[in-house]
This record gives C-alpha cells, sequence and structure tokens, in this order.
C-alpha cells in the first residue's frame, strides 16, 4: 500500500504530534508500505527530499511562519504530486492545510482518513483568537471530505465539539507508544548527573500554556512541606517556545522563587528518554485544555516502572485509568496535585505495575495494525 501522511511539522520538530507521526510512518514502512511525509521545510537546514528508516520525506519551503503555523505557496503543487502517487492519504490535525489535502485527495479519488491530534488551541492574544476562529470552518470542511478519522481514545471523541458533528466515522486506535526498556546502567548514570539523591518530579512536555506548568510550581510549597527534599526535573523544550514567549515570561517569578528545586534539561535525545523516566519517581501531567488529547508520556513513563499524576481530562486520564498506575487530579488544582504528588513519592510501590500489562494495554503493533485495517478498509468504499 503506498500511504501518504500530511502534516505541517515532522521530525527532528519534536512535539507529540511529530513523535506520533514518525512512529506511524516507521510502523508502516517496516510492515511492507510505501509511506511519504509531506511536510514543511521550517528550518532552512532540512533538506527538501530525503529518506530516513524507509520512509520518502518532502519538505515544503516556508515563505512565512504564522504564530504556530507556516505559510507555503508551494504546497498545493507538491501536494498534488504526493497525492497522484498514493493509495491511500493520512492528514494529522490540527493542521492550516487540512482541508486543501482532503480535497485535492478527493479530486483524485484517493480516500482520506484524518488523524484527529488535538483540539487547537493558540496562546492569548487577539490575531490568534481571530486565527483559531477563521480555522473552524476549514476544519470542518476538512472532516466533511474524510472517509474516517483516527482519535486516541473514544473517552475524548465524546467529549469534543468538533468530532460531535462526524461520530459516525470516528475510530478510536490507542497512541503509538514505542519506548525500548530501560537499562539500570545508564538510568543511574543519568540519575548521576542530576547531583545527589532526591525526590523527583519529572515533567516531560514543551513549556506551552496548555501543559499548566504554573500548577506544578504552585503546588511545590505544599510538596516540600511533606517530602523537604523534593524537587523538580523538566524534560522538553522550556525556552523560545514557537509563539510561548509570553507564558514563559509569565513563569519566570514563579521560576525564580522556587529556582533551588529545579533542574532543567531541555531536549533529551530520543534514546535516553527511558533512563529519564525510569530516574524519576513520578511523573507529572498538568496540562489544562482539550489541546492535550492523550499525552503519550504518560505511557512511557510507566513502561519504565514511574508513576504518573494526571489531570482529569478527556483523553489524559485515560492511560491511568486503564492501568491504575497512578493518579488522576483536576486541572487548575494545585493543592490535589500536591497531596497526590506526595502520595506517589512516600508510596510508589503502591502504583507500579509491570511492564507487561502496559504493553498489553498500549500494544504498538495492534495499532498499526488498525491503522492498516481502516486505511483498507476506506479503499473498498
Amino acid at each position: 500500500m503506498r500511504v501518504l501522511i500530511a502534516l505541517t511539522y515532522y521530525r527532528p520538530h519534536i512535539s507529540g504530534l511529530t513523535i506520533y507521526a514518525e512512529r506511524l510512518a516507521r510502523g508502516l514502512a517496516r510492515r511492507g508500505h510505501a509511506v511519504t511525509v509531506l511536510t514543511s521545510r521550517f528550518a532552512p537546514e532540512l533538506a527538501e527530499r530525503e529518506e530516513r528508516d524507509g520512509v520518502r520525506i518532502v519538505r515544503v519551503p516556508v515563505a512565512l511562519k504564522v504564530s504556530k503555523g507556516v505559510i507555503m505557496p508551494g504546497f498545493p503543487r507538491a501536494a498534488l504530486a504526493a497525492i497522484a502517487e498514493a493509495d491511500v492519504v493520512n492528514v494529522h490535525m490540527p493542521q492550516f492545510e487540512a482541508a486543501l489535502v482532503t480535497w485535492l485527495a478527493r479530486a483524485r479519488r484517493r480516500p482520506v482518513v484524518l488523524t484527529y491530534q488535538c483540539d487547537l488551541r493558540l496562546p492569548a492574544g487577539g490575531f490568534n483568537r481571530a486565527v483559531e476562529w477563521s480555522l473552524r470552518p476549514l476544519n470542518r470542511l476538512a472532516a466533511a471530505g474524510a472517509d474516517a478519522i483516527v482519535v486516541s481514545s473514544d473517552d475524548y471523541a465524546r467529549h469534543s465539539s468538533f468530532l460531535a458533528r462526524s461520530m459516525s466515522t470516528v475510530h478510536a486506535v490507542a497512541p503509538l507508544v514505542d519506548l525500548p526498556e530501560p537499562t539500570d546502567a545508564a538510568t543511574e548514570a543519568l540519575r548521576a548527573s542530576w547531583g545527589p539523591p532526591r525526590p523527583t518530579i519529572g515533567f516531560a512536555a514543551r513549556f506551552a500554556a496548555e501543559k499548566g506548568v504554573e500548577s506544578l510550581l504552585e503546588a511545590l510549597p505544599a510538596i516540600v512541606a511533606a517530602v523537604p527534599d523534593a524537587r523538580v526535573v523538566f524534560s522538553g523544550a522550556y525556552k523560545d517556545t514557537v509563539g510561548e514567549e509570553a507564558y514563559w515570561q509569565r513563569l519566570v517569578p514563579l521560576l525564580e522563587r522556587h529556582r533551588d528545586r529545579l533542574l532543567f534539561l531541555d531536549l533529551l535525545p530520543m534514546e535516553t528518554m527511558p533512563s529519564f523516566f525510569a530516574a524519576c519517581d513520578v511523573l507529572a501531567v498538568t496540562s489544562l485544555n482539550s489541546t492535550e488529547a492523550f499525552g503519550m508520556v504518560q505511557v512511557e513513563a510507566m513502561l519504565s516502572g514511574t508513576p504518573v499524576v494526571a489531570t482529569d481530562l478527556p483523553g489524559v486520564r485515560e492511560a491511568v485509568g486503564r492501568t491504575g498506575m497512578g493518579v488522576i487530579v483536576p486541572p487548575r488544582d494545585p493543592a490535589r496535585l500536591a497531596a497526590a504528588l506526595v502520595d506517589v513519592l512516600r508510596e510508589p510501590a503502591r502504583f507500579i505495575r509491570p511492564r507487561g500489562e502496559i504493553l498489553a494495554a498500549f500494544d504498538l503493533e495492534r495499532s498499526l495494525r488498525q491503522y492498516e485495517e481502516l486505511f483498507a478498509s476506506v479503499q473498498r468504499t
């Protein structure tokens, strides 16, 4: 099968969306499919065409960046060429070009499967609100032209106002999680590089308004009152995150107040992430809204033996709910967040589940097979 995957950003850009898309592309290629990724050349040093891990990548030059999106005058021509060579088109949303790709594919009689990663919530500001407003009809147009829509969980789909219009075409496929088991030696070496042993709360995400970093920072005094040596170790882009400069400035006073208890690692290589999760005693996922549809880092932490405290949001609560490996707390509630993190730090063994149970709940090959079956079914319709 010839599969075209279209999305605005692809690796080496780091986000949950790009990691998911890369795992899907690589997984399908490994299973014998011809996979092309159509994306933006968001950095000038990137090649316009290359092949990685059996996946052909086509990057369209960017003329202008608008908030978190890009303007690519050459995109329609590149999309038409890529669609002509595909048997099925997989469009990942949110994406400014989703409706364009969908209807170009329909014009060429190619079936379209949307992967709806999450709702789009841009940072505060009148311009960003206008962008969101203008995208709503385009998103609906993309959904209207799709043969099927993939979402990470039934829970998220049921609570999404966007997906409510298209529930007859929605299919839940568990996120594609692919993380090797951490080694003791690598984990101990990483932990030692952080200084003397201390109870450690991990946070693995970029600093963005929807991630709720302030909830964790506001919870720290109560955490420290119960666990005096506690610290937070951050892995992810935290400065100069695209579109989040104002949010960083808002956090600066809290960051300064707690700087003796915070360690920033920036982006870690993917091969280091199993050790990062294993070196933490608990992972905090403090997301605030439907921009977070699942949070794959939860399952990655669990596979590394680390429990999770996550917010009670549709989709985000799925990992803890399915496995019991952690605690679910209300969003924007630092007191409840602190209490849950303290409970896990004091009695981690109570929350840990065998790696095999986590693998059974979130099986990569099963998710890839579901994609294959869905792609085959839309070709027959």
